[in-house]
């Protein structure tokens, strides 16, 4: 049912986070729980994924999640201001270790000359690190089709759960653009 590299991504991070005995929680929008699939797909990964929220509207967001009205309408969903607010939120509503989101424009509507299609952006909290130092990244992976935005946006997540540190390794023809 899921792609094959999608689910060895996933088999890597729920053997990598057994090993290292963490747990995960993952917010996602624009890839509609894929992320969180993928990880279920493996067997045991019941022992280290504790929740995921698909928060697809600003609402979702909102409530799920705790990002603020004024985020959202200052930088919008797609930012990462708004990816850094719906880590934050997954770990706080969470017993993780550490949080993944996922907030993006599949397309093939939606874009803008600032966020085109193919735009998303992801961050990563863990548990205990100061609030301040935001691990975000935007990805521009262009307009390639929804399913392939959506795919692209799952690896690059599954790889910032790797207990390493991970590294956004599964970005052919993306362009990652540094938080600020």
């Amino acid at each position: 049912m899921l792609d094959p590299e999608l689910l060895a991504a996933a088999e890597r991070v729920v053997a990598a986070n057994l090993k290292a005995g963490r747990s995960v929680a993952v917010a996602e929008s624009c890839t509609g729980g894929l992320v969180s699939a993928a990880l279920t797909s493996v067997p045991g990964s019941s022992a280290m994924f504790d929740r995921g929220f698909v928060t697809y509207s600003n609402e979702a967001k909102r409530e799920l999640l705790g990002v603020g009205l004024d985020i959202l309408e200052t930088f919008g969903a797609v930012s990462v201001a708004t990816a850094w607010a719906m880590a934050q939120g997954a770990l706080e509503r969470s017993r993780a270790d550490i949080a993944v989101s996922i907030t993006g424009i599949a397309g093939p509507a939606g874009g803008t000359p600032e966020k085109p299609v193919g735009t998303v952006v992801f961050a990563r909290a863990l548990r205990g690190a100061p609030e301040r130092e935001p691990v975000a990244d935007r990805r521009d992976f262009g307009d390639v089709g929804r399913v392939a935005v959506r795919r692209q946006a799952a690896l690059v997540a599954l790889s910032l759960l790797m207990p390493e540190g991970g590294g956004a390794t599964a970005t052919e023809g993306a362009q990652g653009v540094p938080a600020p």
